[in-house]
């Protein structure tokens, strides 16, 4: 009997996996008309609202023009509200609306439907270990885990 291939390189494995799951949630998400791009702009602003343009582009790692768009298209949608405080220029605070947050609730049983399918094979003990060291890695490359 032969051994096992190795696997390869982790962080190729790791982003052949991260493509496929992308192309996953972004189909999961089409009928919603929405992408994985406005669910982390939800996610990002219900968890911190206020965020300002350029400071949920960083944390998304786009464009601040990308993610202008991105809220253009769920501001349209009433799921996102610009405010702007008196005294601070042009700055606009971005919140999510009760409509957004219903948005992201049905967003994120879609995403959490491929999670479902993508682990339905690895024990729950693992799973856990599989999240802990992705949210490890997460904060070793300095990013904010979700």
């Amino acid at each position: 009997m032969t051994a096992p291939t190795p696997p390869g390189s982790v962080a190729v494995l790791l982003a052949l996996v991260g493509r496929r799951v992308r192309e996953e949630i972004d189909q999961a998400l089409a009928p919603l008309e929405l992408s994985l791009r406005h669910v982390s702009a939800l996610g990002h602003l219900s968890r911190r609202p206020g965020l300002s343009y350029s400071e949920l582009a960083r944390r998304a790692g786009v464009t601040v023009q990308s993610m202008q768009a991105t809220l253009r298209q769920l501001e349209q949608r009433g799921a996102v509200e610009r405010r702007s405080e008196p005294g601070r220029g042009r700055v606009a605070e971005l919140h999510v609306t009760p409509a957004g947050r219903r948005t992201l609730t049905v967003a994120e049983k879609a995403v959490g439907e491929v999670e479902r399918v993508m682990l339905a094979s690895l024990p729950r003990p693992e799973r856990a270990l599989l999240a802990r060291t992705l949210v490890g890695m997460v904060g070793r490359l300095g990013e904010e885990a979700p």
